[in-house]
């Protein structure tokens, strides 16, 4: 599964209506907050992959976005940013949590508390995004990863995501008891057992999701 604006966008999505924000009072701004926080929570746990494919500005909700998914492609034009904080604001669809667990928490605060974007290569270096490629071929590698990604067994991959995602709010033994529990839970499968005769067969495996 891709998100995206297409390698001609001028913007991947640059985040909220301002005017709208103005407008709001306090309850309704908790409550678009929650809303916003709920839609992304979706792509976050979804057990298929979701990649990201950034072309242009992914400013604000855009960038918040592009974090909710599990992988992030840009092209070397990209913009990211947190820009809330010129607002008087801060980011409400789950920017300040996600950031510092992809970044660390220093260069978090220094996005979120200076509001300034950063580019592509700048956001690779970081750890933002996992690959910078050109405009060109934007969609073609986000899809080709994708493709790699379900060629794989895909109880496997659900598990990989959950684990990982689990995993960062759990203590180390609490985390590593789960991973145990998932290679057991795997282990069991049909799929652990194509994928087996399948390497020793010297073939490519034909997975069910069983």
């Amino acid at each position: 599964m891709t998100s995206r604006s297409g390698p001609a966008g001028r913007a991947f999505a640059a985040g909220a209506d301002v005017a709208e924000l103005a407008a709001q009072s306090p309850a309704e701004a908790a409550a678009r907050s929650a809303r916003g926080q709920a839609v992304f929570r979706r792509y976050e746990v979804c057990p298929k992959p979701v990649v990201a494919a950034v072309n242009g500005y992914a400013l604000g909700g855009g960038c918040e976005l592009a974090m909710a998914c599990h992988l992030r492609i840009a092209s070397p034009g990209a913009k990211f940013g947190q820009p809330e904080v010129k607002l008087g604001i801060l980011p409400g669809y789950g920017g300040t949590q996600r950031l510092p667990r992809l970044v660390g928490m220093g260069r978090a605060l220094e996005l979120l508390l200076t509001g300034e974007a950063i580019d592509a290569a700048e956001a690779h270096r970081i750890g933002l995004v996992n690959r910078v490629v050109p405009a060109a071929e934007l969609m073609t590698v986000a899809a080709a990863i994708v493709r790699t990604i379900m060629l794989n067994g895909p109880l496997a991959v659900a598990l990989c995501i959950d684990a990982v995602r689990r995993g960062a709010d759990m203590t180390p033994d609490a985390a590593q008891a789960l991973e145990a529990g998932y290679f057991g839970l795997l282990s069991a499968s049909e799929d652990m057992a194509e994928g087996m005769r399948a390497f020793l067969d010297k073939r490519a495996p034909r997975f069910a999701g069983r």
